[in-house]
């Protein structure tokens, strides 16, 4: 069965379709040792699909990897930076195959960061539509007002003129100049959390994922990771499955209006 190149590469875990559309722009994909072009299509069980000359691996050969990490503070989200700043992948040190941060922390977060080489995975928590929910542990300075919360919990206007979805926001504790919060979001816009502190006139004095969907960061120490367990594989799979079926019938229901 042919797919578009891009989906495949993306498919693969090496990077992001838009990514992937750009490499093959540039020049850099060849299938079946020749160059090739956006829209052009591929079967990944028969053709060699390689990126500056190396090859994709095929199904067969390829072994899926799902990890945790607890990034600690003062790593990018990244797998190189020009910049010479630590990389969140000099931490999987033993990690043989080449595994993908699944959406990001900024260098000032901490917490739960899933990585895989299993494109289709990755793509199916980024994307909007399987809902799947980040829960963050948010110390916020000075103080917090009961309209703050209905404003966080209703959903805020960001910085880009955009309203967020409405989020689960609750106080853990609270301290005078500081107070803790659980946020649950189910949307993954560029520092989300930042941004909506932001808007509502909150600093973020350090912020921490807990949870991504049913998986949970637990006691796992900063800087160390561990791959998932089964169990935690087939929570998140449920998950993905039960927010895409949700998205599938809104949209029937909504047709039917």
């Amino acid at each position: 069965m042919t797919e578009r190149i891009q989906k495949i590469i993306s498919d693969c875990g090496v990077t992001s379709r838009r990514k992937a559309e750009a490499m093959i722009s540039e020049g850099r994909v060849k299938v079946n040792g020749r160059p090739c072009k956006l829209g052009d299509k591929a079967d990944p069980k028969k053709d060699i699909i390689s990126i500056d000359g190396i090859n994709l691996p095929t199904d067969e050969k390829k072994n899926n990897v799902y990890i945790m990490l607890n990034k600690p503070r003062g790593y990018v989200t990244t797998m190189s930076d020009d910049r010479g700043r630590r990389c969140v992948t000099e931490l999987l040190e033993g990690v043989e195959e080449r595994v993908y941060p699944i959406g990001r922390l900024d260098m000032n977060s901490e917490g739960l960061l899933l990585f895989t080489n299993d494109g289709a995975m990755a793509n199916a928590i980024m994307h909007p539509s399987c809902h799947i929910s980040k829960t963050y542990r948010v110390t916020v300075r000075p103080d917090i007002t009961e309209e703050q919360l209905v404003e966080l919990s209703e959903g805020v206007v960001l910085d880009d003129g955009k309203k967020t979805l409405p989020a689960t926001v609750l106080v853990l504790t609270k301290e005078e100049g500081r107070v803790v919060l659980q946020i649950t979001i189910r949307e993954g816009r560029n520092r989300q959390i930042r941004r909506m502190c932001n808007a509502v006139g909150l600093e973020v004095a350090r912020l921490k994922r807990t949870a991504v969907g049913p998986i949970k960061l637990g006691m796992l120490k900063p800087g160390d990771y561990r791959e998932l367990t089964p169990a935690e594989l087939t929570a998140l799979r449920n998950a993905i499955q039960k927010g895409s079926t949700s998205s599938q019938n809104n949209k029937y229901r909504g047709k039917r209006k």
